[in-house]
Parts: structure tokens; C-alpha cells; sequence
């Protein structure tokens, strides 16, 4: 009986695929986003660029932007109550947006 491998991308199969419109490149505006210390930003793993991705365990976290390492980010996530710092480009990150508040009309 074969040993089964527990490798970086197992049990991944949905999480890094594209759907049939996201295939290709991204586009140029996510590469020319400029983020700075203390912005916060999606971890959204592209799987085109698999080498500089972060563990599939972080995808869909929200992360504060803590340094620059040449083309790459430091990114403070915390998990499970721990600080966790994540380095990756911007291949794999995304501004965060937070929800505009709903505001109510005075009642007449």
C-alpha cells in the first residue's frame, strides 16, 4: 500500500484553479497598485505564479501590510490568536474594502 503525499498544494483542487473568464494574465492594474505600511490587503492566491504564493491555509485572510523586501511584502495575518508574518508579491494580494456603513434616513 502506497504512503499518500501531503504536499504544499494538497487537497487544493477548487481553492487554486481559475475559472474559464479569470484564465490569462491578470491585469496590469494589480501589479501597479502601490501599497503602503499599514495598508490592509486580501490574500487571494493567484496559481499562475505558484512559486511566490503563500500556503493555501492563508487564502481569503486579512492582512495588515508591515514592510517592503525588495518586490515583496511582509504581511501580518493573525490565526488561531498568532502572529503569523506572510511574505509575497502583489501577484497574490489585493486591496481590502471595506464595507461603506448603512447609513438610515431620519425618520419623518
Amino acid at each position: 500500500m502506497m504512503h499518500r503525499t501531503h504536499g504544499l498544494r494538497y487537497k487544493s483542487r477548487k481553492l487554486l484553479t481559475k475559472k474559464p473568464r479569470e484564465k490569462g494574465r491578470p491585469g496590469i492594474s494589480r501589479w501597479l497598485y502601490e501599497y503602503r505600511v499599514g495598508d490592509k490587503v486580501v490574500i487571494d492566491i493567484d496559481p499562475t505564479f505558484i512559486t511566490t504564493a503563500p500556503h493555501r491555509r492563508y487564502q481569503g485572510k486579512v492582512g495588515t501590510i508591515i514592510g517592503k523586501r525588495g518586490k515583496a511584502y511582509e504581511i501580518e495575518i493573525y490565526v488561531g490568536g498568532k502572529r503569523k508574518v506572510i511574505i509575497t508579491t502583489p501577484d497574490h494580494i489585493v486591496p481590502f474594502k471595506t464595507q461603506p456603513s448603512e447609513t438610515k434616513a431620519p425618520a419623518s
